[in-house]
């Protein structure tokens, strides 16, 4: 607790001003400016520079619509090739975007000048994670609007895992990549790095960050820095726009970890309070919250889920050697994370009925488990429909209302 510090303790005109001061940075980020206010789990307080709100904030530039395209030749036999994910990307791209060729899609977001992160799933390697060859295209397609390749970040939460999954050797020179922990799985409230203090991607923004009264149990409720999560540096000081590669997988605490969860718990620290243990599992609310942010509702502008290779059970991490990974051979596309993520939802339950497995909200220690490999009491992916409910997109799939509108491309 040597490093204790007492972010959000100033009084709401003094904030503005040190946001203020801090905004010098082309591509500062930031939240509301609610000042000092307490508050609850259920209201969580976002703390920042201010930043204006653009036509790509959540849920973008598409609301309510999923493109899915299936190509049975993604992976076959454990060999994912490169070509038929990149002619589903391409032809994703032009559905999404009404776009004359992919080129022009990719324009629709970016443009030179840009400063882009690249935000992967590692997590699952080597059996459902972020495919080396949707990260490549999606690389190339930034380049082909314009963007340098030095303005382009590839990253995770963990540096490690990153590595781990093998992404830095398959970058093309000259893109940067990291993560925004330096450290292991244990770093949660850090802020800084020992020997990462230059590197461009690790450490979290002080000023930037989700306030909850909520507490890992067992920590000391005392240290303020319990309450808050801090944004990484790079989301708020270096890139303006994100192009997240969630992947198709179920989670155990949170039912499925999709388009939300990777935008909240990729980009911010103090995430283990959200389901420290099977009885206090907050996943539900926790996600839909940290998404709210400003920052990340602003600059997470496309949706890219790889689902070449699926995980109905046992996520997020692929336990036993990927024993529930599937072969789905589809990739789906959206600026919508809600529409995107209950769309998954139903992909994965459908899997778990011809599995013979519950469905994900019927899922958890609490409920009958002939699989033995629930970690939480109940699974919560009611965070889809939560974000739904503070305006983060579309829910509905069918009823009266805004309805997600879901076309399916097999080529």
């Amino acid at each position: 607790m040597s490093d204790r510090y007492p972010c959000g303790t100033l009084k709401r005109r003094g904030f503005l001003g040190a946001a203020a001061a801090a905004a010098a940075s082309p591509w500062i980020g930031g939240g509301s400016s609610r000042g000092d206010e307490p508050a609850t789990l259920a209201g969580a307080g976002t703390h920042g520079p201010k930043i204006e709100k653009s036509k790509f904030d959540l849920p973008g530039l598409f609301p309510g619509r999923v493109v899915e395209v299936q190509n049975k030749g993604m992976v076959q036999g454990g060999r994912k090739d490169h070509a038929a994910i990149k002619a589903g990307l391409e032809k994703g791209l032009v559905a999404l975007t009404g776009a004359d060729d992919a080129v022009e899609a990719w324009r629709t977001f970016f443009e030179p000048g840009d400063v882009v992160g690249i935000k992967v799933v590692p997590n699952g390697y080597p059996h459902a994670y972020s495919s080396h060859e949707l990260v490549l295209e999606t690389i190339a397609g930034l380049k082909a609007a314009g963007v340098k390749a030095g303005d382009i970040f590839v990253y995770d939460r963990f540096r490690p895992e990153f590595i781990n999954a093998k992404y830095p050797e398959v970058l093309p020179d000259g893109v940067r990549w990291g993560g925004l922990t330096a450290k292991g799985a244990s770093s949660q409230i850090e802020t800084e790095f020992e020997g990462f203090k230059d590197d461009p991607v690790a450490g979290y923004d002080r000023d930037a960050f989700v306030r909850m009264d909520l507490v890992h149990l067992g920590e000391d409720p005392k240290d303020d820095r319990q309450f808050r999560s801090h944004l990484g540096r790079l989301l708020t000081r270096t890139v303006n726009k994100v192009v997240a590669i969630p992947c198709l997988k179920d989670h155990r605490s949170a039912g499925i970890t999709g388009a939300l969860k990777n935008i909240s718990h990729g980009s911010v620290n103090n995430v283990a309070r959200s389901h420290a243990n099977h009885f206090t599992n907050v996943c539900g609310l926790f996600i839909p919250q940290i998404v709210s942010h400003p920052v990340l509702r602003s600059k997470f502008v496309l949706q890219i889920m790889d689902g070449v290779r699926g995980l109905y059970h046992g996520g997020p991490g692929a336990r036993h050697d990927g024993r529930w990974a599937w072969d789905y051979n589809g990739l789906l596309l959206a600026t919508d994370p809600v529409a995107l993520d209950h769309v998954q939802l139903n992909i994965i339950d459908a899997k778990r009925k011809l599995e013979d497995l519950p469905p994900v909200a019927a899922s958890g220690k609490a409920r009958p488990d002939r699989t033995g490999d629930e970690d939480f009491d109940v699974r919560q992916p009611q965070h889809i429909a939560l974000a739904s409910a503070l305006g983060l997109g579309t829910y509905a799939m069918e009823g009266k209302g805004p309805l997600i509108r879901r076309d399916v491309i097999t080529i």
